[in-house]
C-alpha cells in the first residue's frame, strides 16, 4: 500500500495487554521489545533509535532469533496497541510513528480523547499481509513454522478467524498434539485436554455448567461435546511416516499441517479494519441501525465479518467486486463495495456501504493487492521447476482446494444480514430492474478479459449459503 501508514487494522486479542516496547529513550542506546506471535520477547539493544527504520530492526529480529533469509518475506513489523495496529513498511521509522500515535488514532480511529492519551503501541514481528498463502507451505525452517502457526492459532482461539466447530476441533486437535505429544488412550489424556481446553478451542465451545453441579462433576464425568470432539479429533491425528512419535519429536508436519488446514479459511492472512454497516430495516417501523463489522482483505479478496456474531456476511474475490471511497472532507468516511447479486430472480448490482474512519486505507489496501496479483500472474508462466516435486508442490495450491459448502457454515456470506443498494442504470438514469449488467457504478475494478465482469453465476457465487 501506498499511504505513509501502511496498513491500518483492528488489533487481535493478543495485544489487549498494555505494553511498551521501549524502555529507555535517547538518542544514543535504547532497549527496544520485540512481541513474537506467543507472547514472548526479543529484547534489543540498538543505538540511534530515532533514526532506525523497521528494515534494520527486522533485521536484528532475524539475527537474534536466527531465521533464515525467507523470513523478510514472511515477517514484518507491526506498531500494536489496543486501539490500532499498522504493518510498517521497511523505510518506516517505529519511534518516529509511535510518537505520532496519537494523531494516527485520531485520524483512524473513534476512540475517545481519554484512551487516545493513555494509548501506547507495541512493536510486534507478524506475518507480512503480502505474503501468498502457496509460499508458506514450502517454508522449511521449523521455527518460521512455530511463528506462522502460533499467529494462526491465536487467531482461531480468539474467534477473530471465524471457524465452524469441525474445523475448530481439527485445528485444536493438531494444537493438542503440539503441546500433550501423541494421543495416549486413556483418562489421564481426557483431563489433561478438559484442564486447558481454552488453550485448544475458542471460548464459545469450552462453555461448561456453573453451580452446585459443575463444581461436584466428577473426573469420571462424561465430556462437553466441543471437549469430546476435540478429543475425537486428537486421536486421529496422523503421526510423520518412520518419523520419532514421542514428545521430542520435530514438530514441523503438525505445523505445517495445522497452517494447511488454516488455508481453507478464506480470511487467512488477512489485514484487519473496523467498521460498521447497515442492518436490514425490520418491524412496522422499518428500524435499522448499524452493526459493527471486521473488515478482512487479503491478497484474494475482501469478507465482511459480524462482529458480535463471528460470521461472514460477505465474501468477495477481487474480480467479483468494484470499489470506491468517500472520505471525511465530502462525508461521512466510507467504504463502497459494489457486487453481482439477485432481486427476486432479476441480476443487479448491489452497493454495500461501509462507515469506517479507515476507508481510505482499505481502498488502498484493495488496490494494492490487485497490483501484486497482476504482477504475479505475469511472473509465473516464466517460472520453471528441475528436479522431482517437493511435498509442498505435490499438495493443492488454494486456488485447487475446494471452499467450505457446509450449510450454515460461518464462512459463507449472509447477504440478508446486510442492508444493500440494488441498482440497475439505464442511460443517465438509476432504476431497480436490469436483465443484464454491462457497467459499472465505480471504475475501480479487477480488469477481466474485456475490462468488464459478468454476472456472478450461482454455482461460483460466495453469496451461496
Amino acid at each position: 500500500m501506498d499511504g505513509t501508514e501502511g496498513n491500518v487494522g483492528q488489533p487481535g486479542p493478543a495485544e489487549r495487554s498494555h505494553r511498551s516496547s521501549v524502555s529507555s529513550v535517547g538518542a544514543r542506546a535504547a532497549d527496544v521489545l520485540v512481541y513474537l506471535a506467543d507472547d514472548t520477547v526479543v529484547p534489543l539493544a540498538v543505538e540511534n533509535l530515532p533514526s532506525l527504520n523497521a528494515h534494520e530492526l527486522h533485521r536484528a529480529v532475524r539475527e537474534v532469533l536466527q531465521l533464515p533469509d525467507i523470513a523478510l518475506d514472511v515477517f514484518a513489523l507491526w506498531l500494536v496497541s489496543p486501539l490500532l495496529e499498522v504493518q510498517l513498511k521497511p523505510k518506516h521509522q517505529p519511534y518516529k510513528l509511535g510518537r505520532q500515535w496519537p494523531e494516527l488514532l485520531l485520524r483512524f480511529t473513534d476512540a475517545p480523547d481519554d484512551d487516545v492519551a493513555m494509548d501506547e503501541p507495541s512493536l510486534q514481528f507478524r506475518r507480512n499481509v503480502f505474503f501468498p498463502k502457496r509460499r508458506e507451505l514450502q517454508i522449511h525452517d521449523e521455527e518460521v513454522l512455530r511463528l506462522l502457526y502460533e499467529e494462526a492459532k491465536g487467531n482461531v482461539l480468539a474467534a477473530r478467524y471465524p471457524c465452524d466447530v469441525e474445523d475448530c476441533e481439527a485445528l485444536g486437535a493438531l494444537v493438542c498434539r503440539v503441546q500433550l505429544g501423541p494421543y495416549q488412550p486413556g483418562q489421564p489424556t481426557a483431563c489433561a485436554v478438559r484442564e486447558k481446553l481454552d488453550s485448544f478451542l475458542p471460548a464459545h465451545l469450552c462453555k461448561r455448567g456453573h453451580g452446585l453441579f459443575a463444581a461436584l462433576r466428577g473426573r469420571g464425568a462424561k465430556a462437553g461435546p466441543g471437549e469430546q470432539g476435540l478429543l475425537n479429533a486428537y486421536c486421529k491425528v496422523k503421526e510423520a511416516a518412520g518419523g520419532d512419535s514421542g514428545r521430542g519429536a520435530s514438530l514441523s508436519t503438525h505445523y505445517r499441517a495445522y497452517l494447511l488446514k488454516s488455508h481453507e479459511l478464506p480470511f487467512y492472512g488477512c489485514a484487519f479494519f473496523h467498521g460498521e454497516v447497515d442492518k436490514p430495516a425490520q418491524g412496522f417501523l422499518h428500524r435499522g441501525g448499524r452493526k459493527p463489522v471486521v473488515v478482512a482483505i487479503s491478497l484474494e479478496g475482501v469478507h465482511v465479518i459480524d462482529s458480535r456474531e463471528k460470521h461472514v456476511l460477505l465474501g468477495l474475490r477481487f474480480q467479483e467486486l468494484s470499489w470506491d471511497h468517500t472520505s471525511p472532507e465530502e462525508e461521512e468516511s466510507v467504504l463502497w463495495l459494489e457486487f453481482d447479486g439477485d432481486n427476486e430472480g432479476t441480476p443487479v448490482n448491489r452497493l454495500l456501504k461501509i462507515y469506517s474512519k479507515q476507508a481510505e486505507l482499505m481502498s488502498g489496501l484493495i488496490e494494492y493487492c490487485i497490483e501484486l496479483n497482476q504482477t504475479s500472474e505475469l511472473a509465473t508462466p516464466q517460472e520453471t521447476v528441475s528436479g522431482p516435486p517437493s511435498a509442498a508442490s505435490s499438495l493443492p495450491s488454494p486456488a485447487q482446494r475446494p471452499q467450505l459448502q457446509r450449510q450454515g457454515s460461518v464462512v459463507c456470506s449472509r447477504l440478508q444480514h446486510l442492508s444493500t443498494i440494488d441498482y440497475v442504470e439505464e442511460g443517465q438514469q438509476i432504476k431497480r430492474v436490469k436483465p443484464k449488467r454491462t457497467t459499472s457504478f465505480f471504475s475501480r475494478q479487477l480488469s477481466v478479459g474485456q475490462g468488464s465482469y459478468t454476472v456472478v453465476q450461482p454455482a461460483d457465487s460466495l453469496e451461496q449459503g
